[in-house]
């Protein structure tokens, strides 16, 4: 591995932790890590374009599409999170790491999150390098690509137009995407990195796997699925019925309903 571009990349992206954790401090608030998160990856891939002394012929698709997906998702969360209380996530952590916080979340939130997309983001540099010419697996990859983009983006879309309806208030979004999957926007996140893992692994670059492999863990058991489900049937009880018949990820016709009556029977 050459040390001489992964490490800059990594410099690149502490450097950019810093500031916006500064910004934080200024707020009360660390919700903006979430609009930064994206742009980690976007800022690595620069680094490793602009540090390798050759560049192969998926250099400019890659950075083409990571701009892509980065700017997307970062503008979304960005707008989402404008004006509003810090996520309750963060209030957890923040209750947790108490007193001292403020200094601590320069570690546990903003740097662990560059921490992580470095490591995340080193199968991109193997790809933007690679003079292997492009085949079968690369178009494989891009498609990947494209459709979790797609399928992201139309589940953000879906989401925050039920969240605008007062209407919608207590209820649970169970149409269009949300139909077939309680995550489809983690969904389509998973299959963006397995696309990009598809153009590395063309480039030579197996253990690139790994990448993905991370990403998808991260989205089911660390900051997606399981945080985000932990205590929502609590919160919510409409949401029960929403598990019971619906997929939690990989979206999948919704099994048939079961009341709670019929289910509490059979239990």
């Amino acid at each position: 591995m050459n040390w001489d571009v992964y490490l800059p990349g990594l410099a690149v992206l502490l450097g950019m932790a810093v500031p916006a954790w500064l910004a934080s401090l200024r707020l009360g608030n660390v919700n903006l890590v979430d609009s930064l998160w994206s742009l980690f990856f976007l800022a690595a891939a620069i680094t490793y374009a602009l540090q390798s002394p050759q560049q192969g012929p998926r250099s400019g698709l890659i950075l083409i599409l990571v701009a892509v997906w980065a700017l997307r998702l970062s503008g979304h969360l960005a707008l989402r999170n404008w004006g509003k209380p810090e996520d309750r996530r963060y209030r957890a952590i923040r209750a947790n790491h108490s007193p001292g916080f403020a200094w601590k979340s320069l570690f546990i939130v903003f740097g662990l999150q560059a921490v992580l997309a470095w490591l995340i983001s080193l199968p991109l540099h193997a790809a933007i390098i690679s003079s292997t010419p492009l085949g079968l697996l690369d178009a494989l990859g891009v498609a990947l690509v494209l459709a979790g983009l797609t399928v992201e983006t139309l589940a953000d879309h879906q989401l925050a137009r039920f969240k605008r309806d007062p209407a919608n208030r207590g209820r649970v979004l169970d149409r269009g995407l949300w139909r077939y999957s309680r995550h489809p926007n983690y969904f389509g996140e998973a299959c963006v990195w397995w696309g990009f893992g598809l153009l590395a692994v063309a480039a030579g670059a197996w253990w690139a796997l790994v990448s993905p492999v991370l990403m998808t863990f991260l989205l089911l058991k660390v900051s997606g699925v399981g945080l985000m489900e932990r205590d929502i049937a609590e919160r919510r009880p409409a949401y029960r019925d929403y598990i019971a018949r619906t997929s939690a990820f990989i979206p999948w016709p919704p099994r048939p309903a079961v009341s709670s009556k019929a289910r509490e029977a059979s239990s």
